[in-house]
């Protein structure tokens, strides 16, 4: 019987484990994300504030946008509004400065957090890695 409890708590607690790296967001499909760029060729990036917006294969459900934080710190966010049936709001969101605007609902979602107030829904962010001057970014 207490095997049984041991091995309880572990299918638990491992089916409760989250890896913090994909949103379970209903209105975003889950498509397979494998981006690797030379910041070389992405100078601007380098720079805190700045993004660049990828819409090659392997870029998400609407493309991606990867902004720099600052300290070498990258985001990769999902280009389809967060907070709209996916196949009803088909555009891709549009990115100024550090905003993505959603062009069916006109929200703003800051690209520092992914977040808009008052949705439900943040930017669905995949997993970014900086090694070796290249930006790896996945799911």
């Amino acid at each position: 019987m207490k095997k049984i409890f041991i091995i309880v708590i572990i299918v638990v607690f491992t089916i409760s484990c989250d890896t913090g790296r994909v949103n379970n967001n209903p209105n975003i499909p889950n498509y397979t994300v494998n981006l690797q760029l030379n910041l070389n060729f992405y100078p601007l990036l380098q720079l805190a504030g700045n993004h660049i917006v990828n819409f090659d294969v392997g870029s998400g459900a609407r493309g991606i946008v990867i902004f720099n934080t600052g300290n070498n710190v990258y985001v990769a966010y999902d280009l389809a509004c967060p907070n709209q049936p996916f196949n009803i709001c088909t555009s891709a969101m549009t990115v100024s400065g550090n905003n993505a605007t959603c062009d069916c609902d006109s929200t703003v979602y800051n690209l520092y957090t992914g977040q808009c107030p008052g949705q439900p829904y943040p930017m669905k962010q995949y997993h970014v890695e900086v090694s070796g001057g290249y930006l790896f970014v996945n799911n």
